[in-house]
C-alpha cells in the first residue's frame, strides 16, 4: 500500500521557485524550454544528467546557469584520455609542516559539475565517479570526504565521433537519472542568437545573477520523494518496466535502479508541475529521458544514433500498448 497523500510539501511555492530559475536560463539559452524543464526535473530529484549531442548547442553553457541561477559552485572537468581519477577526486599530498598527508581536493567538490566530453576518458577514470555519483562522497587513504548539498553532475558526451573515446559501461549509465538531447535551436532562437548585439562571450563571463540560493534546492530536494505516488500509477511504472524486460529486441530490461528512478522522475516532475502527487502525465514526461540510456538492442545498431532511435522507437510502443491509469 502506498503512503497517504502528503499536506505538507508547498507545491505551489516549490513550482514559482522553479519558474523563477527556468525563466533565469531562458534569459541565455533560447527556445528550450523543454530541456530547461528536464534539467530541473534532475535538479529536483537530485540526480545527475547526461546530455548526448554534437558539440557547439549550449550544454557547457545550460550547465553554468543553472549553477549562476542557484547560487551555487560550478566545476568544469575537461575529460582526456590521459585524465587520472586524481585529478578528478583529489590527492594525498605530504605537509613538510604538518609532517602528514593533507588531501587537497580536487574538481568534483562543487554542486554542480560539469563532466565535458565523459567518454573521451578510460573506464578507469570513469569508474572513479561512480561514489561521488551514489553517495556524494569520496573516500581516499582511508578517509571519507563529505562534497555537499546539491551535488549534480552534469555529463555530455558526442555521439558522432567515437573516434578515441571510451563509451560508458551500462552501469555508469544507469547512475544518470536522465539522458537528454539539446538539439538545434528553432529558426526563431537562432534569429535572437545573431540578432545579439555583441559575439556570444564566455558561459563564465554570463551576466546572470542567482534568483535563489542553494539552501531552497536542497529544501526541494527534500520534498521530491515525498510526493505522493498512488498505487495505480505505481503499477503503471511496473508496468513500463516489466514490458522492457520481456521485449525480445532489448538485451537487457529495466532493472530495479531504473525503476526506482522512474518513480522518483514523476515525483520530480509532479512538484516541478506544481503537485503533491504524481499522474500518469507525471511518469509519461520523463520516462524516455529516464529509460532509454538503460536500454540497448540485442543486435548491434550501425551507430549509437540509431541505436537510441530505435530504442525510443520500441518504448514508443510499449507505451502505446499499456493502459494508462485512469
Amino acid at each position: 500500500m502506498s503512503a497517504t497523500p502528503t499536506t505538507t510539501i508547498p507545491a505551489p511555492r516549490v513550482r514559482e521557485t522553479l519558474e523563477r530559475i527556468k525563466r533565469n536560463i531562458a534569459k541565455v539559452i533560447h527556445g528550450k524550454d523543454t530541456v530547461i524543464d528536464q534539467v530541473l526535473v534532475a535538479l529536483v530529484g537530485a540526480g545527475h544528467l547526461l546530455i548526448e549531442d554534437l558539440p557547439g548547442l549550449g550544454k557547457t553553457t545550460l550547465a553554468y546557469c543553472l549553477a549562476r541561477s542557484i547560487d551555487c559552485s560550478f566545476s568544469r572537468i575537461q575529460f582526456t584520455s590521459d585524465l587520472l581519477p586524481g585529478d578528478i577526486l583529489g590527492v594525498s599530498i605530504y605537509d613538510e609542516r604538518l609532517k602528514e598527508f593533507v588531501f587537497k581536493k580536487g574538481p568534483i567538490f562543487a554542486n554542480i559539475v560539469l563532466a565535458d566530453e565523459i567518454n573521451r576518458t578510460t573506464p578507469k577514470t570513469q569508474s572513479s565517479l561512480l561514489e561521488a555519483m551514489d553517495r556524494s562522497k569520496v573516500s581516499m587513504d582511508g578517509k571519507t570526504y563529505a562534497i555537499g548539498q546539491p551535488f549534480m553532475v552534469f555529463a555530455t558526451q558526442n555521439p558522432a565521433d567515437y573516434e578515441g573515446t571510451f563509451p560508458l559501461p551500462e552501469s555508469q549509465m544507469d547512475r544518470f537519472l536522465m539522458r537528454l538531447q539539446m538539439g538545434y535551436p528553432d529558426f526563431d532562437a537562432e534569429m535572437t542568437i545573431l540578432r545579439s548585439a555583441e559575439p556570444r562571450r564566455a558561459y563564465d563571463m554570463l551576466d546572470l545573477d542567482p534568483v535563489v540560493t542553494h539552501t531552497d534546492i536542497v529544501e526541494i530536494q527534500q520534498y521530491a520523494p515525498a510526493v505522493y505516488v498512488e498505487d495505480s500509477v505505481l503499477e503503471y511504472i511496473l508496468k513500463v518496466v516489466t514490458a522492457t524486460r520481456t521485449e525480445a529486441e532489448f538485451r537487457a530490461g529495466i532493472s530495479t535502479r531504473g525503476s526506482l528512478a522512474l518513480k522518483l522522475a514523476a515525483q520530480s516532475a509532479a512538484l516541478c508541475n506544481g503537485r503533491a502527487f504524481v499522474i500518469p502525465a507525471d511518469v509519461n514526461q520523463v520516462v524516455r529521458a529516464v529509460c532509454v540510456h538503460r536500454l540497448g538492442l540485442r543486435r548491434p545498431a550501425a551507430d549509437v544514433l540509431e541505436e537510441r532511435r530505435a530504442v525510443e522507437g520500441i518504448l514508443s510502443q510499449i507505451l502505446d500498448r499499456l493502459p494508462q491509469p485512469v
